[in-house]
C-alpha cells in the first residue's frame, strides 16, 4: 500500500512594489498568480488566508528587501505570525532576484542598486522601469535561510 501524501506548495511574495505579485508553484513550478495594485497594508492579509485556504503551502518566501519599508515590515511581521500558528517555514531572498537586478525604487529619485555584493542607493534624474515579475520557476531563486527583512536606509 503506497502512503499519498498531499501534496504541498511554496508561496512566493513580492510585496516590496506595487504591483503586490504572489505566486504559488507546485515542484518549483508557478501554477497561479495574484496581483492588486491596493495597499499592502490593505490587501495582503487577505489574499495570503484566501491562498492558505485553497493551497497546501508549506514554504513560504518573500522579497525581504531593499525597497518599502513599510511593506517589508508588514509581511514579515505577518509572515512570522504564520509561521507560528500555522507552522509554515517562512524564508527571505533579495528583491533583486525578480527584477533583474535592476534598480529598486527607494524615496524620491534614490533607487537601491547592487554593486557585487553591495548595496548601496544612487539618484536618478529620470525614472527607472524596475518592474518584478513572478519567475516561471523558482527552482534557481537564491533563497535566504535568513527571513529577517533587509533593511538598507538611504543617506537623506
Amino acid at each position: 500500500m503506497q502512503n499519498h501524501s498531499p501534496k504541498t506548495y511554496t508561496l512566493l511574495i513580492i510585496s516590496i512594489s506595487s504591483p503586490l505579485l504572489l505566486g504559488v508553484y507546485e515542484d518549483d513550478i508557478l501554477i497561479d498568480r495574484f496581483s492588486s495594485d491596493k495597499k499592502t497594508s490593505d490587501i495582503l492579509l487577505p489574499l495570503v488566508i484566501e491562498i492558505l485556504d485553497r493551497y497546501n503551502i508549506s514554504k513560504i518566501i518573500y522579497t525581504r528587501g531593499p525597497g518599502s519599508y513599510m511593506a517589508i515590515k508588514l509581511t514579515y511581521i505577518m509572515l512570522k505570525t504564520i509561521e507560528l500558528i500555522r507552522d509554515i517555514r517562512c524564508y527571505g531572498c533579495s528583491g533583486f532576484a525578480l527584477n533583474g537586478a535592476k534598480p529598486i525604487k527607494a524615496i524620491g529619485n534614490l533607487y537601491f542598486i547592487k554593486e557585487k555584493e553591495t548595496i548601496i542607493t544612487k539618484k536618478y534624474e529620470q525614472l527607472v522601469d524596475a518592474s518584478f515579475a513572478l519567475p516561471k520557476s523558482i527552482q534557481d531563486l537564491e533563497i535566504d535561510e535568513e527571513s529577517i527583512p533587509e533593511y538598507i536606509l538611504p543617506a537623506v
